[in-house]
């Protein structure tokens, strides 16, 4: 990485390593489309096709729990190959997409001019915890989709966020917790600890039950609220174990399972689906900036 990138990019290779990853690059285009999120299903929903109809289900919910009037400038911190910044654009916002992984800021600006939404979205190489570049108070709202899990120093980028966005802005956070670390069972921990160091979500170590509304409430933010969506990405995550069982027990006898986490995450996070959830926390910087949608336009939050 060139000299005049280092400053803003926390050096991370983990991160890097698992993006460029074969399995990664494969995995996300095949299942996913070049996706990188979970869907949205329905509470007891058995059939999970089609997949795109759950993915931007979820990010339905996502925009919906931003609650911002069209026009609104949000920020997509680690947008990956654009997608979910491109469902935003067309449900009228605007958007600016940051990631720190040279092909997905590659792919993402491909995928923003094949829609026809340059004017709408820019895309970006920059690091979510030197958000040097944006200025104080320019957003109305930022957002995470599955990407706060792979900070190295979480309180840091809480507070690029509160800095950037405008008082009244809005924050939405599609992520991870789990029970306490060191309750749950042998298999489960040594699991999420080759997942999580793999991976590249050190934060996700952090992410014990209560935590990051804790570390929202005293980075400044107010109407810190918690949305449990586990059981409405059931039918994604039983897809994955389903696909991804038999090739499991092979990388597990042969000790591959450094080379194929993606696998390794499919089966046991539907294994151990009782000792986490999948979370959408939103909160507002304090002030009244931003304009936001009336009440009688946005979707029911309680998950069915």
């Amino acid at each position: 990485m060139a000299d005049t990138e280092t400053a803003s990019i926390n050096y991370n290779p983990s991160l890097q390593d698992y993006y460029y990853s074969l399995e990664s690059r494969l995995g996300y285009r095949l299942f996913l489309g070049g996706t990188r999120h979970f869907g949205y299903y329905p509470a007891g929903t058995l059939w999970p096709f089609p997949i795109s109809r759950a993915l931007r289900a979820m990010e339905d919910r996502l925009f919906n729990s931003l609650d911002l009037a069209a026009g609104a400038k949000v920020l997509d911190a680690g947008c990956g190959v654009g997608h979910v910044a491109i469902h935003m654009a067309r449900r009228g916002l605007r958007v600016v997409g940051i990631d720190v992984v040279d092909h997905h800021v590659a792919k993402a600006k491909q995928n923003v001019e094949a829609t026809g939404l340059g004017k709408q979205v820019s895309i970006r190489k920059m690091d979510y915890h030197h958000l040097d570049e944006i200025e104080d108070q320019s957003m109305d709202g930022v957002y995470t989709m599955e990407t706060l899990v792979h900070a190295t120093n979480i309180k840091q980028v809480l507070s690029q966020f509160y800095r950037v966005l405008k008082p009244g802005g809005s924050l939405a956070l599609h992520e991870y917790d789990h029970v306490k670390r060191g309750t749950g069972p042998n298999y489960f921990e040594a699991a999420m600890e080759k997942v999580n160091t793999v991976a590249a979500m050190p934060a996700n170590v952090m992410f014990d039950e209560g935590v990051l509304p804790e570390m929202l409430e005293e980075a400044g933010f107010k109407n810190i609220k918690v949305q449990d969506y586990t059981l409405n990405i059931e039918p994604m995550l039983r897809l994955f174990f389903i696909v991804a069982y038999l090739p499991f027990l092979i990388i597990w006898f042969f000790g591959l399972e450094k080379w194929f986490i993606n696998t390794v995450a499919g089966v046991e996070s539907y294994r151990g689906r009782k000792l986490w959830r999948y979370i959408s926390v939103t909160c507002t910087k304090p002030g009244s900036d931003v304009e936001k949608r009336s009440s009688g336009q946005v979707e029911d939050k309680k998950a069915r």
